[in-house]
């Protein structure tokens, strides 16, 4: 059982940033690929970013292409989501999600996620 718990939202201006962690209790997540995904109300579930848990690739909604970047710190105990260049469309509640060796096309699939965090509102004022 892989328990994942998120941290870093709040509110932001329009044009500000956040940084989103996801960490795994007891764990590292360096075999897991790492998705990031949000919710807005009234909205259905949508991929946000991806890591994959072999050689780092990463991968992007086009919404959020170049002004979203996930990585993961060195020791592979938290993956982080810096959101830059913040719009109102981005609120939303963020989730992170792993699943162990998941790969391509995959990794942008909610569905194909195991384990999931309890979410973390990120909310962006105009």
């Amino acid at each position: 059982q892989v328990q994942l718990v998120e941290s870093g939202g709040g509110l932001v201006q329009t044009g500000g940033s956040l940084r989103l962690s996801c960490a795994a209790s007891g764990r590292t997540l360096s075999s897991y690929s790492m998705g990031w995904f949000r919710q807005a109300p009234g909205m259905e579930r949508e991929f946000v970013a991806a890591i994959a848990w072999n050689g780092g690739r990463t991968t992007y909604a086009d919404s959020v292409k170049g002004r979203f970047t996930i990585s993961r710190d060195n020791a592979k105990t938290t993956v982080s989501l810096q959101m830059n260049s913040l719009k109102s469309s981005d609120t939303a509640v963020y989730y992170c999600a792993a699943n162990l060796y998941l790969e391509y096309p995959r990794i942008t699939r909610g569905y194909d996620y195991r384990y999931w965090g309890q979410g973390t509102q990120v909310t962006v004022s105009s």
